[in-house]
């Protein structure tokens, strides 16, 4: 009878310290490990600066070049002025790229899209789209088109995965299809600029 009492009494003990929540400094470490991979970590929604520009310069052989501005909007970036040495009428993808780097001919250099948030390419305020994102700009009959554009995601300063600051500006030679992967079948970098702060 003791013996079965000692027996049972063990089997309750480990039972409890195996469902037991673990209290020591190494708690959690497989639930947060397990958690972190899971649930993206958050991205901050507010700049740290209020306002950016970019100078764009050509590319691919190119006469493009333009001066935008850039300022927190909502829940993103909003891009405003002129770009020139477009064809008259024609309609061109702009986007905000991974890499603050224009020094490649063809931009190549500025890598691919601006996308903190692994989505898939899409049309901006869509569930799913890239962070550099932005609707078409259409050249008027002088081929200088008037921008007046949205990235959703991006943030002015702070440093984190979403800022835009040090990115480049791509203007390609293409319209943007918004469903073609990775990036809308835009065609050619035809000018690159970086956004410098303030």
């Amino acid at each position: 009878m003791k013996t079965a009492l000692l027996a049972t009494a063990s089997a309750l003990v480990l039972a409890a310290c195996a469902s037991a929540p673990s209290t020591g400094p190494d708690a959690g470490v497989d639930a947060g490990v397990a958690a972190s991979a899971s649930v993206p970590a958050a991205l901050p929604t507010v700049s740290t600066l209020s306002s950016a520009s970019v100078n764009l310069a050509s590319a691919s052989g190119s006469l493009v070049s333009g001066k935008l501005s850039l300022m927190p909007m909502g829940n993103g970036l909003h891009l405003q002025g002129e770009i020139g040495g477009l064809a008259p009428g024609s309609t061109h993808a702009i986007h905000i790229h991974e890499k603050g780097d224009c020094s490649a001919a063809d931009a190549s250099s500025a890598g691919g899209h601006f996308n903190p948030t692994g989505e898939a390419h899409g049309k901006v305020d869509t569930p799913t789209h890239h962070g550099g994102d932005m609707n078409n700009i259409v050249a008027n009959a002088e081929g200088v088109a008037a921008v007046d554009v949205h990235a959703s995601g991006p943030v002015l300063g702070g440093g984190a995965a979403n800022d835009a600051v040090g990115k480049a500006v791509i203007v390609h030679a293409d319209p943007d299809d918004y469903t073609s992967q990775p990036s809308g079948n835009a065609g050619a970098r035809v000018a690159c600029g970086v956004i410098r702060g303030g």
